[in-house]
């Protein structure tokens, strides 16, 4: 009975040691110089529209119009979708210059339905490629036509940098979500990209070829409708590319209510993508023999760090329980190892991308932040979040 648990809680520890392990690869591929640049940008800006989904943004959404009108020269349109709204999106979006559709389900609340709707409107006059731009977030110049080339050149999605900026008056737990927020959006993509695999779609910033959009069905309330997205076209052999030359810039919420929305909305969205798609992509990459496919599903199914990082802390203090009460070195030997590997790949992250977004003094904020998050995940379990909700800004 002894070897079976000390079997069983050394193949827990190796299970957990394979997001660890890629996860390490990613951050070290991205401290190297790209080896595979992206396709030629070169030539004429195919046709391209912008969707701006929008749920009662009329207080900041001109902002984002703002950024994005002077790139459109004559290849672009932009297209918001007031949706469900209750305040008045639509006007100011009109005002600010922009080409405004109103949709009221209150049925079908969500930003994929909005998506389809969008597209509904886009299909009179078919763009080659369509870019998601949410309504909190500024496309940086230039930024929109290097999406629609890269994404024409290649038939595939494309993904641009996403980056959150923390809110005024940051707390050290702030600073310590933007770090994970900077390593999932862009160390690992990079360092996928480095590599040649592909990444996965974040919601916002990512062009889109209008082409096979027809053959998913955007029209759900899904949390993580961009992931689910990106599997489906991983799926049917069209992964996404990152493009960190290409960026768009939003802002951590700053209620406490709103940090809770955005957070549960992720990582339940997130926990929910990795169970349904896990099986499929994997059987597909095993069929394929595709390594993008693969990388594809790894990075998909890496679960958030946090949970990560409580997930090894629990294997940590078990093999250690478990060697005081039995002797078994094995179970924490692995454990140990996949922790230093961790710790070590979020040192080295930080100490290349994140030295300006927090202080190694308020990365001691870290276990306190995660702890936080226990609740959301014993939520997952017994009580998920299958609805969307705006987030509170």
């Amino acid at each position: 009975m002894t070897g079976a648990l000390t079997l069983a809680l050394l193949a827990a520890c190796l299970l957990a040691a394979v997001p660890v392990l890629f996860l390490a690869v990613q951050i070290g591929a991205a401290l190297g110089p790209g080896r595979r640049p992206g396709p030629s940008a070169a030539g004429p800006c195919p046709r391209f529209a912008v969707i701006m989904p929008a749920h009662d943004e009329a207080a900041i959404i001109a902002r984002g119009i703002a950024a994005i009108l002077p790139q459109l020269a004559e290849a672009g349109r932009l297209l918001v979708v007031a949706d469900n709204c209750s305040d008045e999106t639509a006007q100011a979006a009109s005002r600010a210059g922009a080409q405004v559709t109103v949709r009221r389900d209150a049925t079908r609340r969500g930003k994929g339905h909005a998506l389809a709707h969008g597209l509904r409107v886009l299909a009179a006059e078919p763009p080659e490629v369509v870019i998601v731009v949410d309504a909190d977030c500024e496309a940086l110049p230039g930024s929109l036509a290097l999406l629609a080339r890269r994404c024409a050149a290649t038939g595939r999605p494309v993904q641009a940098r996403y980056a959150m900026l923390a809110p005024p008056l940051a707390s050290p737990a702030d600073k310590v979500s933007r770090l994970a927020w900077t390593i999932k959006t862009f160390v690992r993509p990079l360092g996928s990209a480095h590599l040649g695999w592909p990444c996965q779609l974040m919601g916002s910033g990512m062009a889109l070829p209008f082409a096979p959009l027809g053959r998913f069905d955007l029209a759900t309330g899904h949390l993580a409708e961009d992931q689910k997205l990106g599997a489906e076209f991983a799926l049917a052999g069209l992964a996404p590319l990152f493009c960190p030359d290409a960026g768009i810039v939003s802002e951590l919420p700053g209620a406490e209510a709103g940090k809770r929305q955005q957070r549960t909305r992720w990582e339940h969205g997130h926990l929910a993508i990795i169970a349904e798609f896990l099986l499929p992509l994997a059987r597909r990459a095993v069929a394929r023999r595709s390594l993008h496919l693969l990388a594809f599903t790894l990075d998909l199914c890496t679960p958030p760090l946090t949970l990560l990082a409580l997930t090894l802390l629990l294997l940590e203090g078990a093999g250690l329980a478990w060697f005081a009460a039995t002797g078994a070195t094995a179970p924490l030997l692995a454990a140990s190892a996949t922790l230093a590997c961790f710790a070590a790949s979020i040192a080295a992250a930080w100490r290349r991308f994140g030295r300006d977004v927090i202080s190694w003094r308020e990365l001691a904020a870290g276990p306190a932040y995660g702890l936080r998050k226990l609740p959301s995940y014993a939520r997952f379990l017994i009580r998920r979040r299958i609805d969307w909700v705006r987030t509170e800004r």
